[in-house]
C-alpha cells in the first residue's frame, strides 16, 4: 500500500473497516466506492480534498476506474498525497493521547452532536406534561439544575 499511489476503499459488509484508515495512513489516495458511507470527522473535514469518490454503478462500468486514475494529473495527485499527509496525524492513536489525534478528534465529534441530542431530547419531552389519574392536576417536572 505504502508504494501505491491509489488504494480501493470499497463498501463491505460492515460500516467500518481498516481500509481507510490503512490507506491514509500509507499516504495512498483512497478511491471510495461507496453511495451512501459515512466518514468519521466529515462534518470537519472535506474528503474531497483527499480522496476520489466513485458512486457503485460507476465503478460497475468497464474500465471506468482505470480510466479515472489515469486521468488524475501528477500536480492534482501531489495536492491530494499532501493533504493525506496534514490529515493523517487525526487517525492515529496515541497513548497519551495528544492534541489533534484520533482520541481528541473523537471527543470533539462528540461534543458537536450534542447540542443536537440535547435539543432532540427537549422535544421529545414537550408532551410529558400530563393530567394525573386521580385529578391532582398537571405533574410537576423538575427545572435541569443549569436552568437560569
Amino acid at each position: 500500500m505504502h508504494t501505491s499511489k491509489f488504494c480501493l476503499n470499497i463498501a463491505g459488509d460492515t460500516p467500518s473497516s481498516n481500509r481507510l484508515f490503512d490507506a491514509i495512513a500509507s499516504h495512498c489516495v483512497p478511491v471510495i466506492i461507496s453511495d451512501e458511507i459515512e466518514l468519521p470527522y466529515e462534518d470537519v473535514l472535506d474528503y474531497s480534498e483527499f480522496c476520489i469518490f466513485v458512486r457503485t454503478r460507476d465503478a460497475l462500468k468497464k474500465n471506468f476506474l482505470v480510466n479515472l486514475t489515469r486521468n488524475i494529473g501528477r500536480d492534482e495527485w501531489t495536492r491530494m498525497w499532501k493533504r493525506l499527509q496534514e490529515v493523517q496525524k487525526f487517525y492515529e492513536f496515541q497513548f497519551p493521547s495528544k492534541e489533534g489525534d484520533a482520541v481528541q478528534m473523537i471527543w470533539q465529534a462528540v461534543a458537536r452532536r450534542v447540542p443536537a441530542i440535547r435539543m432532540k431530547l427537549h422535544k421529545s419531552r414537550r408532551f410529558s406534561h400530563s393530567i394525573s389519574r386521580e385529578g391532582k392536576g398537571v405533574s410537576r417536572i423538575p427545572s435541569p439544575s443549569n436552568f437560569w
